[in-house]
């Protein structure tokens, strides 16, 4: 009973030791990486999640996902609670391997030891650009997740172009490089809850102020969280209704 919820706890630890990981060293660092190297980071960070996981789980590593096929494809709701624990544990972690890792640079960036300000609160979880208004950021998550989550499901659907079998990462690397690359800038695209809350529960637990919560009247919440999880549910109800001829979605049991 442990196996699947503890492959989604690594997976996202993984997830996130590669991406929380990629966006220290770029903000750290004057001399190594920029925002191609971020996309890449987290790209290769889901990849390998989702390779460690899958064929011990479903490989969902998003709570988001968990629970659109828990709505959409008959995932077992009782499996819903453990899944979605194991996977935000995986990102606090994760995040936790990564600041042990970067505590010193964190220091010198920051300026003194133990200071912690909004500054770096963006390598674990996620934030706006300031001329972003909320309905955008709101809005962008959603239309990241979504893009996200519709090539899950095709590539899954074994009545379309599903790569062969231990292949399916990879397919997941280049859909997360296109998001991060041409959807990204904006948010930060988190696309997963336990992506960005587990990280910025670890954020808050270090020293960091308690506005990476309040901040803009908990973006954490409706951005970070019921973002992805809208993204989620509009894809595969897109696809199934109009695409998906499988008996496990309740649209072609109706």
């Amino acid at each position: 009973m442990l196996r699947e919820p503890f492959a989604e706890f690594l997976g996202v630890a993984v997830l996130v030791i590669f991406g929380a990981g990629v966006n220290c060293q770029v903000l750290l660092s004057s001399v190594t990486g920029d925002y191609l190297a971020v996309s890449f980071g987290w790209a290769v960070g889901l990849c390998l999640g989702v390779w460690i996981s899958s064929g011990i789980s479903p490989g969902h590593i998003n709570p988001a996902v968990t629970l659109a096929m828990a709505t959409w494809r008959g995932f077992p709701w009782k499996k819903v609670p453990g899944f979605i624990f194991a996977q935000t544990l995986g990102g606090f972690i994760g995040a936790a391997l990564v600041y042990a890792n970067y505590f010193h640079a964190i220091d010198i960036f920051e300026g003194g030891a133990g200071v912690r300000t909004l500054k770096t609160a963006g390598v674990f979880g996620t934030f706006p650009l300031d001329y972003l208004t909320n309905v955008s950021a709101f809005f962008d998550e959603v239309l990241g997740t979504a893009m996200l989550v519709l090539v899950i499901i095709a590539m899954t659907d074994k009545k379309n172009t599903a790569p062969p079998p231990g292949l399916f990462p990879l397919t997941i690397f280049v859909v997360i490089l296109g998001i991060s690359s041409s959807l990204g800038m904006q948010t930060g695209f988190a696309l997963n809850p336990a992506r960005d809350f587990g990280p910025r529960l670890l954020s808050a637990a270090v020293g960091y102020p308690s506005t990476v919560f309040s901040f803009r009247h908990q973006y954490w919440l409706w951005t970070g969280i019921l973002g992805p999880v809208v993204g989620a549910q509009l894809a595969i109800a897109l696809y199934d209704t109009f695409l998906y001829k499988g008996d496990d979605s309740i649209v072609n049991k109706l």
